[in-house]
């Protein structure tokens, strides 16, 4: 990894709407791993989607202006975005349901 922890951010999103049952999580991953971004995205039993992205801060914006629309058949209400001190994750997965 060449960034240190001082040149990224990481924002944890709560995505509302019709976001399960979409393709939104698969799409996430796709989208987070060509911004080179670094997280987790996994559902809720609430039916909503929550996510973690770690990168530089134009990558981590443009992933949440595609959280806002997200894949073809989602309808995205609101995403919720809170931000954190990066954590230095590795990769980005899908994650176990919650």
């Amino acid at each position: 990894m060449n960034s240190s922890l001082d040149d990224r951010v990481r924002v944890h999103v709560f995505v509302e709407g019709r976001v399960q049952g979409v393709g939104y999580r698969a799409s996430t991953c796709d989208m987070a791993q060509l911004l080179k971004l670094q997280g987790w995205v996994r559902n809720l039993r609430d039916g909503r989607v929550e996510a973690v992205f770690e990168g530089s801060p134009d990558q981590v914006e443009e992933m949440l202006r595609w959280c806002h629309q997200g894949p073809p058949a989602a309808i995205v209400k609101e995403v919720m975005v809170n931000h954190e001190p990066p954590e230095g994750l590795r990769q980005f997965e899908v994650m176990r349901s919650v």
